[in-house]
């Protein structure tokens, strides 16, 4: 029957509209850092010192007249911390949105270093253990892509480029789904890279031991990621437009379930109620009215027949309509839910 209830739903394809982030570091007061990034460490020694400093950058575009300033002073962000522990990565990842499909740029500078002058930017970033890297070298003139992987580095892959400290270069990541390109001051460095280790993470700046350098001009071009119960949402909206309200809530550590996906959008994350909370602990379901519409909440399951997730659907009601003939309309909605899940990881 799941597998009928597959082949029935339409082949939809559900897309987000683009997004982007620009990390105006301009914009934050000097000496602190940047809200939503997380200072992390990985290797040993000091954890980075980063913040707003004010330094000279040069305009991205080449200026339309000579009388214009070369070079404007503004807020970048640095890493200033140069202790000269080997094997220490510092690294400040945002933690504001994750990333799968994107384009980001940023321009950089290596300001100082007496072991190391190396910076880059970490991306699909899922802890300091495990993720992706593209750094520039300073002192041996190369850029290296490599990947992390439970702490563990694999072989490198890069190419010799033109690099000086005190330089302001430019990096750019794009990645769409296994597909990884890099581009350094505009132009590509290496083939196309393909690697299925990380889907998806977070965006971060990196350095290594004593090095001390500068990030600015930062910004990410990027397909939100919809979680897959809000796909599941919005293919029933798309087949059923009529339906007033579709929520899926799953429980959380305080008892009370919270929404994950909603005709709304907006409504993901809020807290469920007792209605709810029965439907995923023991599969009860809940009629109500209000208004001229009603409000029925249905339990899922798994293939195990386990509860892992509530649906509260409202329809329009009808004269004369009874308690079974709404609760029967609310499974007819349910099912195209149901038929495509098996366990609670296809909703994530």
């Amino acid at each position: 029957m799941r597998m009928l209830n597959w082949i029935l739903l339409p082949a939809l394809v559900i897309t987000a509209a683009a997004a982007e982030i620009h990390f105006n570091f301009n914009d934050i007061p000097e000496g602190t850092t940047p809200a939503k990034f997380q200072s992390v460490l990985a290797g040993t020694g000091q954890p980075g010192d980063w913040k707003i400093v004010t330094d000279a950058v040069p305009p991205l575009l080449a200026p339309l007249s000579d009388k214009a300033p070369v070079v404007a002073r503004h807020g970048v962000l640095a890493q200033t911390n140069a202790d000269p522990t080997d094997e220490r990565f510092p690294m400040l990842v945002f933690t504001g949105e994750k990333f799968r499909n994107f384009t980001f740029t940023t321009r950089f500078k290596i300001v100082s270093g007496v072991a190391e002058q190396m910076a880059g930017v970490v991306f699909r970033y899922q802890n300091s253990s495990n993720y992706y890297v593209v750094r520039v070298n300073a002192l041996t003139k190369n850029l290296r892509f490599y990947k992390m992987v439970d702490g563990q580095q694999s072989e490198p892959i890069g190419a010799d480029v033109a690099i000086a400290a005190g330089a302001w270069h430019s990096l750019g990541i794009q990645c769409e789904g296994n597909q990884i390109s890099l581009t350094y001051d505009n132009q590509p460095v290496i083939p196309m890279l393909g690697d299925n280790t990380f889907e998806e993470g977070l965006l971060g700046f990196r350095t290594k031991s004593d090095t001390v350098a500068c990030f600015t001009d930062a910004g990410v071009d990027y397909t939100p990621i919809i979680p897959a119960a809000q796909v599941l949402v919005n293919r029933v909206m798309a087949q059923e437009p009529r339906v007033l309200g579709l929520q899926i809530y799953t429980a959380t550590t305080n008892g009370l379930p919270r929404i994950i996906a909603s005709k709304d959008p907006t409504e993901t994350g809020r807290e469920g109620t007792d209605a709810e909370a029965g439907a995923i602990k023991d599969g009860t379901v809940f009629f109500g009215r209000d208004k001229g519409t009603v409000i029925t909440t249905l339990p899922l399951h798994d293939r195990n027949g386990d509860f892992i997730a509530a649906v509260r659907v409202k329809l329009k009601s009808f004269f004369g309509e009874t308690q079974d003939n709404a609760i029967s309309r609310a499974r007819t909605i349910v099912s195209l839910i149901q038929g495509q899940i098996s366990s609670a990881k296809d909703l994530e």
